[in-house]
């Protein structure tokens, strides 16, 4: 068993640490969009959107009103080319008016559904907003601890090695060895 643990990549820890804060960074940026992008579509219900499907049926309602005009004055002149002409522009403005009254009664609709569809959603996105920040900031700073900690102990020597035991000497060649074999005739080597 190795004496020291063998630290080899404190880069890696380093770039996944930078990497965490980039991604904390660009999640931040994304949730925040998201939430401006709630804001402004709640915004632009409340008061652009029905003010402009408003002003769009009441423009649209003069147009009708004047085709309508032109269709009439020319089914009294007797020009049946014109008629035909005019009816169709009577149908198309009438047709444009249908579709401003539709949308009105739509964005209506989603004013009136905005906060029960979209506020469970948004809330969600705040909690993870808010919880992104703190819980992602505590990693990065254990992330920088760990690299401290890895990063003295890779400096640091080990501690020197006790001195290897001395070897015993030899027996000499005096003295006879207990444990040599006798010879089969009874002598020792």
């Amino acid at each position: 068993m190795p004496d020291r643990a063998r630290v080899t990549s404190l880069e890696a820890i380093e770039r996944f640490r930078a990497r965490l804060i980039l991604y904390r960074e660009k999640a931040g940026r994304a949730l925040d969009e998201v939430g401006d992008a709630v804001t402004r579509t709640r915004l632009w219900l409340e008061h652009d959107a029905e003010r402009h499907w408003e002003a769009e049926i009441r423009r649209r309602t003069r147009e009708l009103e004047q085709r309508q005009q032109e269709a009439f004055s020319a089914r009294l002149s007797g020009l049946r080319e014109t008629s035909t002409a005019q009816q169709a522009a009577v149908h198309k403005a009438r047709q444009a008016l249908r579709e401003a009254e539709e949308k009105l009664r739509r964005v209506r609709q989603w004013r009136r559904q905005f906060d029960h569809r979209v506020e469970p959603a948004a809330r969600q996105v705040e909690k993870l907003r808010h919880s992104l920040g703190p819980d992602l900031g505590r990693a990065i700073a254990w992330l920088n601890d760990v690299l401290r900690t890895l990063s003295a102990y890779a400096e640091t020597q080990p501690p020197a090695a006790p001195p290897a035991p001395t070897p015993k000497p030899a027996p000499t060649s005096d003295a006879p060895s207990a444990a040599a074999p006798e010879s089969p005739h009874g002598n020792t080597p």
